[in-house]
């Protein structure tokens, strides 16, 4: 791991002050137990449920940071991201908390149930074809022609610092952790996350977690540089990203001990795990760190180990689909 954090687009006292913007905006989402997870893993397990939070994934803590340190101006012209559904939805529910229009590009073939949920917020949705169009392409041609202000769904330190209050939170509830596994996709959440945990659990390991089919991530920490891929073929919809961002990258490169991967029959696994046990539902991006836990991708016998479940979006028809054995 690189040492040198100076020039690192965040620092713990961004995320502290991301709390205190965040009070009784985001629920303070519980950390859950499983005696037969840690039964079956040798660990004592603490698992953040962000698919509890509003708008049911983490990215509200992100969103509403960043269009709350908005300008009166900025805030007149409206605010514009690309999402395939998550970020979408906390961008569009944020704004409506704070008075500003939102526009939100998403890929045709996100999840209706996310669609809906993010026209529902008040958003105005503009799709386009993930695999034929770039997304970031999509978002600079709509802040040229709108002069909306972007929010991206990573690569930007007011949502890299929103998220990482989650961790806080973690720590806080759960006590000092030994590791700290995140979803990993372009590399906000896990860079907010390690953020905090190297502040407030010094000694703790991070670890991100990604799909087999997209591992931009782990090919980028072990190259020094971003990598981009080709758009991933997936049920894990929220990490479909091409590659890291320029600032996520640097932080990720920083404090993260390394990138683990899970396939897609896995993430399944692992959702009917926390169906059948917990009664939760996790969408399979959420289940990405449970998954690598689960699936003995790390040794976490004797630890204390922070697991994000960053997510909790799924079609119906979908979930039941995956959880009855359909692809």
């Amino acid at each position: 791991m690189d040492t040198n954090l100076s020039a690192l687009a965040i620092g713990h006292e961004d995320i502290t002050a991301a709390r205190a913007r965040l009070a009784g905006i985001a629920h303070r989402t519980p950390v859950l137990t499983s005696r037969h997870a840690d039964e079956l893993t040798g660990a004592q397990l603490f698992f953040k449920a962000e698919s509890l939070q509003h708008t049911g994934a983490f990215k509200i803590r992100g969103a509403y940071n960043a269009i709350a340190q908005f300008t009166p101006q900025q805030r007149a012209l409206g605010v514009v991201t690309f999402s395939s559904g998550n970020h979408g939805q906390a961008i569009a529910r944020a704004a409506q908390l704070l008075g500003v229009k939102a526009v939100v590009a998403m890929p045709q073939d996100a999840p209706q149930i996310k669609l809906d949920a993010t026209r529902g917020y008040g958003a105005e949705v503009v799709l386009f074809d993930r695999y034929e169009e770039d997304s970031a392409t999509v978002l600079a041609r709509l802040v040229a022609e709108r002069g909306l202000t972007p929010v991206p769904p990573f690569d930007h330190p007011h949502v890299m610092a929103g998220q990482g209050t989650l961790a806080a939170e973690l720590i806080e509830d759960a006590g000092p952790l030994d590791l700290l596994l995140t979803p990993v996709g372009g590399g906000g959440l896990m860079s907010g996350c390690a953020t905090a945990a190297a502040r407030w659990s010094p000694g703790c390991a991070c670890w991100g977690v990604e799909p087999e089919a997209g591992n931009d991530a782990q090919q980028s920490l072990a190259a020094g540089r971003i990598v981009s891929i080709e758009t991933p073929r997936t049920i894990a919809d929220a990490a479909q990203s091409r590659h890291l961002g320029q600032h996520t990258f640097p932080v990720l490169r920083a404090l993260v001990a390394g990138i683990l991967t899970v396939s897609d029959a896995e993430l399944v696994q692992t959702m009917r795990f926390f169906a059948a046990r917990m009664k939760i539902v996790v969408e399979p991006t959420g289940c990405l760190a449970a998954a690598a836990v689960l699936h003995g991708k790390l040794e976490v016998r004797g630890r204390r180990v922070g697991i994000v479940l960053s997510g909790g979006n799924v079609d119906p028809a979908r979930y039941a689909a995956l959880l009855a054995g359909g692809a």
